[in-house]
């Protein structure tokens, strides 16, 4: 399993996450990205994803910010 953690003060809520990988992420009502309920854990800012799911991996590549970790 992949831990995905998004720092929500650092997301400046373009999309790249959700256009690059919407199994995984969306945008909130605040337009920051969040992890789809499917994948979350303890919050809208973390998740596990299997490791079958790369697109996580170009999600955090992608992101202009670097608001996205992968681990």
């Amino acid at each position: 399993m992949h831990k995905v953690k998004i720092d929500q003060e650092t997301c400046i809520g373009c999309g790249m996450c959700v256009s690059t990988c919407p199994k995984v992420f969306e945008l909130n009502d605040r337009i920051k990205s969040t992890v789809v309920e499917k994948y979350r854990r303890d919050s809208e800012d973390r998740g596990k994803v299997p490791k079958r799911v790369k697109c996580v991996l170009e999600a955090e590549e992608n992101c202009p910010v670097g608001a996205i970790k992968v681990g």
